[in-house]
């Protein structure tokens, strides 16, 4: 609960009617964090802090904070569960920062109604930029509970908030967690009462005080009077309307502390990408913010991602968490550019693309074991169970249907068949414009020309009703956005409808499955035959995040027609859904 104590180991500096910088020269642990550790952050804060007309360091009640701090905290996750919280050295600078930095204020004594002033903290936000596993949940949650219950204020209100409830728990429970390995930390020395928690709320009955888990929506949050706010993962927050509800409601607090946090996002996260130039505008001093410390670990952009100095430059807690073994696991497994993004953004916090290339065509080819087998493999395959896709075209482009047969015997691997389409007059005007041999494949029977400028569907639907009756067709995906009517007449022509699975193109339907078919390219466990057309695509074939780095083809995003790619994926997605127990599996 609120340490008397605590509030009393003040320095008599607190005294001193002005300070300035000549007054506070650098201490010697800012020195070593700046110089040993490459802590630039930390010297910026510090001469700005100096700077503020009025402003001094209480290096007394930051030193009593940090030397404490272990005996109030205690960590809450895997094999650090219950031990004491000792500060990594990134994590004492900060907390020095916040807890010693104060300046004048002017205010109305509520008494007399007359001017007076009051010192209170500098800093009054904090910013931190941290890359995965680096301890930031816990810290907020220290921090919270540092400002919100020790310092603490008589119906001095927490929120917690992130892009929604769940995330948002993450420190909350945490906060929870910190509570209950440290009753005694948390406990009133007058009713002997301790903090109650709940499943959405904290209650601190000595001082009448709630910290609350929100949602991370704006609406029905006015009217409410924050000191302690909580915002996790920047990147991921839609807008910020409830950051912006809650600060203004801070007007009567005079030392409010926001705590936010994040790892880095995709590019395409606007509201987070804005937070983050804000971030770096503040540090380099193009935004002039002195209330707002901003800390960012991150690698430098054209830093070489493998590199250990990189991985030691973006993350503080190397060695602790993470840990060195599991970073060159990581690397490992980054072995497409989509791995790379992945790991560029969670490992070294740089911002990325919310696409990138996919399967190199080195990678393609060594996939087969005949470049020539695409001619031969539908015949020699007859008489198999597949599963069969077709995904449609804009009237003018390639149209695709795969096929894709699971291996029968030990050793065998998973075999694709592709069938294309493209009308004549686009095969002669392309052929021209992009120096792409669509003639020669035309030629070779890797596409079946359609006769004049528009894709006719009739084809595809011959074609699907002849695999139908090749082979053993367990299930059929369609694209219920551009395949209808490819539905339609294939339940006419008397295909079951619980042969068919209604697709969609999001990571939801095809994450997974575009997963497995990266990981049986690699592994050395799929077939394609070295069908012409299909290398091609794979060659410009670019991937889209979600905001989670999961990924799937990306039509929009890749250079050229990308469609049996996509098809194929379709298949591997429907080959690891369950079985339905109903007619007319969807994917969405």
């Amino acid at each position: 609960m609120q340490d008397s104590k605590l509030q009393t180991e003040t320095s008599a500096l607190a005294i001193a009617a002005v300070a300035g910088p000549r007054l506070y020269p650098e201490p010697e642990w800012l020195t070593h964090a700046v110089e040993e550790l490459g802590y630039s952050w930390a010297r910026i804060a510090w001469q700005r802090a100096a700077a503020v007309p009025g402003a001094w360091f209480d290096a007394t009640k930051a030193q009593a904070v940090v030397d404490r701090w272990p005996t109030w905290f205690k960590l809450t996750v895997g094999r650090f569960a219950g031990l004491p919280f000792r500060l990594s050295p990134w994590q004492d600078i900060i907390v020095r920062l916040l807890i010693g930095w104060k300046a004048p204020t002017e205010i109305l004594d509520p008494e007399t109604l007359q001017p007076t002033q009051v010192h209170v903290r500098l800093f009054c936000e904090l910013r931190l930029w941290v890359p995965r596993k680096n301890g930031k949940s816990e810290f907020l949650a220290a921090l919270a509970l540092l400002f919100w219950a020790i310092e603490g204020q008589r119906r001095g209100a927490g929120f917690c908030f992130a892009h929604d409830e769940s995330q948002a728990r993450e420190v909350f429970d945490k906060m929870g967690d910190m509570i209950g390995y440290a009753p005694g930390v948390f406990r009133s020395p007058t009713t002997g009462e301790s903090i109650k928690v709940f499943a959405k709320q904290l209650w601190n009955a000595e001082l009448r005080s709630a910290f609350r888990l929100m949602p991370g929506k704006a609406k029905g949050k006015h009217g409410r009077a924050p000191f302690v706010t909580v915002g996790d993962e920047m990147h991921e927050w839609v807008s910020t309307e409830l950051a912006d509800t809650l600060r203004q409601g801070e007007g009567a607090s005079l030392q409010p502390m926001r705590l936010y946090a994040s790892t880095a996002g995709l590019k395409s996260q606007k509201t987070g990408f804005k937070l983050w130039e804000e971030s770096q505008k503040i540090l380099d001093g193009r935004i002039d913010d002195p209330t707002t410390l901003v800390v960012i670990f991150a690698a430098d952009e054209d830093a070489d991602w493998r590199d250990p100095k990189a991985h030691a430059a973006a993350n503080p807690s190397l060695g602790l968490s993470p840990t060195k073994a599991f970073l060159a696991r990581e690397i490992s497994k980054a072995v497409t550019p989509a791995g790379e993004a992945a790991f560029r953004r969670y490992h070294l916090n740089q911002w990325v693309e919310d696409f990138a290339r996919w399967i190199s065509v080195r990678k393609w080819d060594a996939a087969t074991q005949d470049s020539s087998a695409w001619k031969t493999l539908y015949e020699s395959l007859k008489g198999r169970e597949c599963i069969l896709s077709f995904d449609s075209t804009k009237s003018f482009d390639l149209a695709s249907l795969c096929l894709r047969f699971p291996p029968v015997e030990t050793g065998e691997r998973t075999k694709f068949v592709w069938r294309f389409w493209l009308p004549t007059d686009t095969i002669e005007a392309r052929t021209k414009a992009e120096r792409t041999p669509f003639d020669q494949w035309a030629t070779a029977g890797a596409i079946t020309p359609i006769p004049g400028g528009v894709f006719e569907l009739d084809y595809a639907i011959a074609a699907a009703l002849r695999a139908c009756a090749d082979f053993r067709v367990t299930k059929i995906g369609w694209d219920s956005w551009n395949a209808l009517e490819f539905y339609n007449r294939m339940v006419k022509a008397g295909q079951p409808e619980d042969l068919f699975v209604e697709m969609r193109f999001g990571t939801k339907s095809l994450g997974q499955g575009t997963k497995e078919f990266e990981r049986k390219v690699f592994g050395g466990e799929m077939d394609h035959g070295g069908h012409p057309v299909a290398r091609w695509m794979i060659g410009h074939c670019n991937v889209r995040f979600d905001e989670n780095m999961n990924y799937v083809p990306a039509k929009k995003r890749s250079e050229d027609s990308i469609d049996g790619i996509v098809a194929a994926v379709m298949t591997e997605a429907i080959a690891m859904a369950p079985a339905a127990p109903v007619a007319g599996l969807v994917l969405l």
